[in-house]
């Protein structure tokens, strides 16, 4: 996992945090892992996946033939990391 330094945080930023995690019964620490999830990763947000899958649904989704086709030429094997050499 990463490790990130925050400089320069004013004290009243950190004793709020402080008061917070307090009060949810964790570490600053935690409490700032906490909120840092929050904000990259929004309750709100529509993953790639499902708003695909969510269009396929309102365009009448796939026949069992379109989907046996598409089945057949899906590449099944494990996927590998880039290399970049």
């Amino acid at each position: 996992m990463a490790n990130v330094n925050v400089r320069n945080l004013p004290d009243e930023v950190h004793r709020a945090i402080r008061i917070q995690a307090a009060h949810h019964g964790r570490s600053t620490e935690a409490e700032i892992r906490d909120i840092l999830e929050q904000a990259a990763k929004p309750q709100g947000r529509v993953k790639l996946g499902s708003y695909l899958a969510a269009i396929a649904r309102d365009a009448g989704g796939l026949t069992d033939e379109e989907h046996a086709l598409l089945e057949s030429v899906r590449i099944k094997t494990t996927a590998r990391a880039a290399s970049f050499e």
